[in-house]
C-alpha cells in the first residue's frame, strides 16, 4: 500500500467504525477502488489492526465510564466471588460479553472462513443491502420508552454477544449487530450504543492479537519499515477521525434513529451490486 492508500482507508475505518453501515465492508470496497492487492496477508492484518485503533477512542471518550468500579454494597449475604464480581461487574459484563466472539471468530479464523469473507466485495454488497432492509424497520420492532429503565445484565450482555458473531460476515456491521441485540434485548439505542462501544475493545483487541500473531508466525518479509511506518499512521488516522464520529454518532442515533443509515446501505450496496452484475471494474485506478 501506499501512504495515500493508507490515509484514504483509515479515514473511512474511523469514520465508520462507530456507525451502523460496516466499516470492514466500507474497507474492502475502499481497498478495491484504490487497487489494493485483496490477497495480502499484511492487509488483511492492517484491516483488523487499525479497526482496533479506532475502537480505543472510546476509551478517551468515554474514560470516566470505562475506569471505573461499582461503589454501591454488595446484595447482603453475597460470598466472596459474589462481592469481587459485584465490584468488578461493568468488566465482568464485558467478558461475558465477549465470549461468543471468541469461540466464533476464533473458529472462523483457524478454518479460513474470515479470510475468504475479507476478499469478497459481493457478499460486502449483498450485506449492507440486507442489512439496510433491516435497519428501515428495526426503530418499530424493538424500540419502546419503556427501555430507558433497563440496565446491562449478564443476560443482556451474554445475547448482545451472540449478535455480535454475525459481525464475522462482512458488510454486517458489528455495531449494528450489537447495537440491535440490546435493542431486541430491552435496552434503549442510547445505551445499547454505548455498550457496543465498550464491548468492541475487548472484541477487537482479541482480533488484533489473532492477527498480530499470525504475522509475527508468518513469512516476515511483511515487516519493512515502510509497512511498519503505514500501521503507525493508519492507527493514528483512524483513531482521531473515530473520536469524533463517535461522539456525532451518539447524538444522531438517539435522536433518529437507524432509518437513515439503512437508506445509505441499501444505496451504497445497491451501486456496488450493479457495478458487479454489469461487469465493471471496481478499481478506479487500475
Amino acid at each position: 500500500m501506499t501512504l495515500i492508500q493508507t490515509i484514504i482507508i483509515s479515514i473511512v475505518e474511523g469514520l465508520t467504525e462507530a456507525l451502523p453501515i460496516s466499516s470492514t465492508g466500507h474497507m474492502i470496497i475502499t481497498q478495491h477502488l484504490l487497487g489494493v492487492p485483496q490477497n495480502d496477508m499484511f492487509v488483511h492484518s492492517f484491516t483488523f489492526i487499525i479497526q482496533f485503533a479506532a475502537i480505543l477512542s472510546v476509551v478517551l471518550l468515554y474514560w470516566k465510564r470505562f475506569f471505573r468500579l461499582n461503589t454501591s454494597p454488595a446484595p447482603e449475604g453475597s460470598n466472596a466471588l459474589q462481592i469481587l464480581l459485584h465490584k468488578f461487574r461493568f468488566y465482568w459484563l464485558l467478558v461475558v460479553g465477549v465470549i461468543p466472539a471468541v469461540i466464533i471468530g476464533f473458529a472462523a479464523k483457524k478454518s479460513g472462513l474470515l479470510d475468504w469473507l475479507l476478499d469478497s466485495v459481493w457478499v460486502v454488497a449483498v450485506m449492507l443491502v440486507v442489512g439496510g432492509v433491516f435497519m428501515l424497520f428495526c426503530d418499530k420492532l424493538f424500540n419502546s420508552k419503556d427501555n430507558e429503565k433497563n440496565e446491562v445484565d449478564e443476560h443482556r450482555a451474554f445475547k448482545i454477544g451472540l449478535f455480535q458473531c454475525l459481525s464475522v460476515i462482512p458488510g454486517v456491521s458489528r455495531s449494528m449487530a450489537t447495537i440491535v441485540g440490546g435493542m431486541a434485548s430491552g435496552l434503549s439505542r442510547k445505551r445499547s450504543a454505548e455498550f457496543s462501544f465498550f464491548l468492541a475493545v475487548p472484541t477487537m483487541a482479541g482480533a488484533t492479537l489473532l492477527d498480530v500473531l499470525d504475522l509475527l508466525k508468518g513469512d516476515a518479509t511483511w515487516a519493512t519499515g515502510h509497512n511498519v511506518f503505514l500501521l503507525l499512521v493508519g492507527c493514528a488516522v483512524s483513531f482521531v477521525v473515530a473520536l469524533f464520529a463517535m461522539k456525532w454518532f451518539v447524538a444522531f442515533l438517539t435522536k433518529y434513529g437507524f432509518k437513515a443509515f439503512g437508506w445509505y446501505r441499501i444505496i451504497v450496496g445497491g451501486i456496488i451490486l450493479i457495478m458487479l452484475l454489469s461487469g465493471a471494474s471496481l478499481n478506479m485506478i487500475g
